[in-house]
C-alpha cells in the first residue's frame, strides 16, 4: 500500500519527467498578515498534476500489463497523463471522458497519441465506460484517483512544497477523488505533522466533504460545476481513508467564488487556473480556512481551461467583485433622460458600457420606458455610489440585473 518510502521513488521515476514546479509568493492574495504562497502545478507538463500519478502508476506496470495496452476514465487532466506515459513507454492507451469534457482537454488528449471513447453524462460515467470496456477487451485499467501508485505520485508535490518552504503552516489542496490531497497529506503529515492540511471541493460536487460528515462514503446524484476537474459523484475508497486519517479538515467554495478566484490570479498573479484548479485559492481569499500569520500554499492543481469557459468566468468574476454591473431604471419617455443618468455614471467615475431602451412592457404607462444600463466600475461600494446618487436626483432604480 502507500508508504513514504513509495512516494520518494516516485520521485525519482518522475525527474526524468515531469516538471518540478515554483512555489511563488503571491503577496497580492494575502491576507490577515498571513502569507500566501502559489504551488504551479497548472505549469506542469500536460498543463496539470495528474501526470505525476499517471507516469508513476504506468511506470510500475507489469510487462505483462503492458502488453495489453491502458485504458483510463478522465474529466480531461489524467486523460493527458495516461496519454502522456503511453506514448513515452509505447503503450496504446484508450481514454474515455464525458461528452461535457472541454474540446480542448479532448483534442490535447488525441495529440499525444491516444484514443479518446467519449461517455454520455459525468466522470462517473466515463468511469462505468472504462470498467465495461476494460473487461470486455482486457486492457489495463489506470484509475485516476484510488490507487497506491497514483496517489503516490501525486505525493511528490508533498515533498516539493516542503523542500521549497521548510517552515509551511498549511497546505490547500483541491479535491475530486482525493488521490492528490492524499499524496500530498500523507508525505506532509510524516514529514512536518505540525502542518495543516485542508482540502476544498466545489459546493455543487461536494461528494468527499458530505462522505466525512457522515463518516460514510456518500454516492451524490448528481454534481454541476464548471470545475469539471472536481465533478466526481463518490469519492475513492482508499482515498476516502487516506483523509480521514491525514487531512485536517474539507471545506467548499461557491461557482462565484472560483471565478473570483480564477479572476484575480490572471489579474493579480498572471496565472491562468482552471475552475479545479483555483479552488484552493478560492477557499482562502474568501476565509474559509484560517490564514492569519500563517504561511499557506494554495496548490493551483491544473490550467486546462477551455477558452469559451474562461470568458464566461472572468466576466462572472467582473460581476462579483463589482467591475461590471447593470442597472434597471424606470423613466419618463422623453428627451435629456439618458443624458441625465449618464452625466451622474460619470460623475461618479463609472463607465456606461451598453444602454438599452424597453417601451415594450404591459405594465408600464404609455409615456414610461425602461432603461437598462450595462457599467464598467471600480467595485460594488462605487456601484452603491451610482445607485444612491441616481435616487437623490429622482430616478427610480427597478431592479439590478446580474
Amino acid at each position: 500500500m502507500l508508504t513514504l518510502d513509495k512516494i520518494y521513488h516516485a520521485a525519482f521515476v518522475l525527474k526524468e519527467v515531469i516538471r518540478k514546479t515554483d512555489l511563488i509568493a503571491a503577496p497580492a492574495l494575502s491576507a490577515d498578515t498571513g502569507t500566501i504562497f502559489l504551488k504551479t502545478e497548472n505549469l506542469q507538463v500536460t498543463g496539470s498534476f495528474k501526470v505525476r500519478g499517471a507516469y508513476y502508476k504506468v511506470s510500475q506496470l507489469t510487462d505483462e500489463e503492458k502488453s495489453r495496452g491502458i485504458i483510463a476514465c478522465s474529466a480531461g487532466n489524467h486523460a493527458q497523463g495516461v496519454a502522456l506515459a503511453g506514448k513515452k513507454n509505447n503503450i496504446p492507451s484508450l481514454i474515455c471522458m464525458p461528452d461535457g469534457a472541454p474540446i480542448s482537454k479532448v483534442e490535447a488528449t488525441k495529440s499525444y497519441g491516444a484514443e479518446v471513447a467519449l461517455a454520455q453524462g459525468t466522470y462517473d460515467d466515463a468511469h462505468d465506460l472504462a470498467v465495461r470496456l476494460q473487461e470486455e477487451k482486457g486492457y489495463t485499467f489506470i484509475h485516476p484517483f484510488d490507487d497506491p501508485d497514483v496517489i503516490a505520485g501525486q505525493g511528490t508535490i508533498g515533498l516539493e512544497i516542503l523542500d521549497q518552504l521548510p517552515d509551511v503552516d498549511a497546505v490547500v489542496v483541491p479535491i475530486g477523488g482525493g488521490g492528490l490531497i492524499s499524496g500530498v497529506a500523507f508525505a506532509i503529515k510524516h514529514l512536518r505533522p505540525s502542518c495543516k492540511v485542508y482540502g476544498v471541493q466545489a459546493a455543487q460536487a461536494a461528494s468527499m466533504y458530505d462522505s466525512l460528515r457522515k463518516q460514510e462514503i456518500v454516492t451524490l446524484d448528481t454534481v454541476d460545476t464548471f470545475a469539471d476537474g472536481i465533478a466526481v459523484k463518490r469519492p475513492g475508497d482508499l482515498t476516502y481513508e487516506l483523509i480521514n486519517k491525514y487531512v485536517d479538515e474539507v471545506v467548499t467554495v461557491s461557482e462565484d467564488e472560483v471565478a473570483t478566484a480564477i479572476l484575480t490570479l490572471i489579474e493579480k498573479q498572471k496565472l491562468i487556473a482552471e475552475g479545479a484548479g483555483a479552488v484552493a485559492v478560492a477557499a482562502a481569499m474568501f476565509g474559509k480556512i484560517p490564514t492569519k500569520n500563517k504561511k499557506v500554499v494554495c496548490l493551483l492543481s491544473g490550467g486546462n481551461i477551455d477558452v469559451n469557459i474562461l470568458s464566461r468566468v472572468i466576466t462572472r468574476g467582473l460581476i462579483m467583485t463589482g467591475r461590471n454591473s447593470n442597472l434597471t431604471i424606470a423613466l419618463t419617455d422623453k428627451p435629456g433622460q439618458l443624458e441625465g443618468v449618464s452625466r451622474i455614471v460619470a460623475g461618479c467615475g463609472g463607465n456606461v458600457v451598453s444602454v438599452h431602451h424597453d417601451r415594450g412592457d404591459q405594465n408600464m404607462a404609455i409615456n414610461s420606458c425602461f432603461l437598462k444600463i450595462g457599467m464598467e466600475t471600480r467595485d460594488q461600494a462605487q456601484i452603491e455610489q451610482i445607485k444612491a446618487k441616481l435616487t437623490e436626483e429622482g430616478f427610480q432604480l427597478v431592479s439590478e440585473r446580474v
